[in-house]
C-alpha cells in the first residue's frame, strides 16, 4: 500500500517526513514566487502551511502565478491557495492572513521557517527584521523579473549577490541598519533592460516558479537537518 507521501518518505525516510509533518512554514507573498513555493511545500509533507497574501487573482498572472487560472479571477490569492493545498493533501493545517505586511503588522504566529517571496522594498526589510527580532530562519526571494535563464539562478547570502538590482537595494539598506546577513534566491543573470516609462516587469514561470522550488528546497532541507 502507499499514500500521497510514499515517494518521500521513500527518499528521506520516516524521521525526516515526521518532521516535515510536524512543521510549520509562514510563506509571506502568494504570487508568481510564492505560490510554487507553497505548492512544494504542500507536497512535500509540511503539515502546517501559512499564507499571507493581501491580493486577488488577475488575468495578468496567469502567465507565472500558479493560484491564477481562468476560474480564479478576481478571488483572494490566499483563498485559492487554500483550497489548492486542501485538494493535494486535506490534511494539511492552513492558516490565511489577509494584510499587507509592513513594519506596523502584528502578527502572533511564530513558524518554524518564514519564505518572503515579497514584491515590496520596504516590507521585505520590515519582515528581516521581524524575522530577526523572532529569531525566525528565513530564506527571502529576490528579483525574478527581467530573467530568462533558471540556470543562472542560486542560493548565497544576501552579501555576496550579484547582477541584481533588488538585491542591490537590499543589500544597502541591510548594511545601512546592520541586519545580520541571510540566505537570498538570486540570479546570476544580467536583466533585460526595459523602457524607463514601464512600471511593469516581464517575467516567466520558468524562472519565477524555480526562484519559488529554490525557496522551498532550501526550508525542506532546513527542517529535515
Amino acid at each position: 500500500m502507499t499514500d500521497r507521501l510514499h515517494r518521500t518518505r521513500l527518499l528521506i525516510g520516516d524521521e525526516k517526513l515526521h518532521k516535515l509533518q510536524n512543521a510549520t512554514v509562514m510563506v509571506f507573498g502568494c504570487g508568481a514566487v510564492g505560490s510554487m513555493a507553497v505548492e512544494a511545500l504542500a507536497r512535500s509533507g509540511v503539515g502546517n502551511i501559512i499564507v499571507l497574501d493581501f491580493d486577488t487573482v488577475a488575468e495578468s498572472n496567469i502567465n507565472r502565478q500558479l493560484f491564477a487560472t481562468e476560474s480564479t479571477i478576481g478571488e483572494k490569492k490566499i483563498m485559492v491557495a487554500k483550497r489548492r493545498i486542501a485538494d493535494i493533501n486535506p490534511k494539511i493545517n492552513v492558516i490565511t492572513l489577509d494584510l499587507f505586511f509592513d513594519e506596523r503588522t502584528e502578527i502572533s504566529a511564530l513558524p518554524d521557517f518564514v519564505i518572503d517571496a515579497i514584491d515590496t522594498v520596504s516590507s521585505k526589510i520590515a519582515l528581516y527584521k521581524w524575522c530577526q527580532s523572532k529569531k525566525i530562519p528565513f530564506i527571502s526571494s529576490m528579483g525574478a523579473a527581467r530573467k530568462t535563464d533558471p540556470s543562472k539562478i542560486k542560493i548565497d547570502k544576501i552579501s555576496r549577490t550579484f547582477a541584481c538590482p533588488l538585491a542591490a537595494s537590499i543589500r544597502k539598506q541591510v548594511r545601512e541598519l546592520k541586519l545580520r546577513d541571510f540566505p537570498v534566491v538570486f540570479s546570476t543573470e544580467t536583466a533585460i533592460s526595459h523602457h524607463k516609462t514601464d512600471k511593469e516587469f516581464g517575467s516567466i514561470i520558468t524562472v519565477t516558479g524555480t526562484f519559488g522550488l529554490f525557496a522551498a528546497n532550501y526550508a525542506i532541507q532546513y527542517l529535515v537537518k
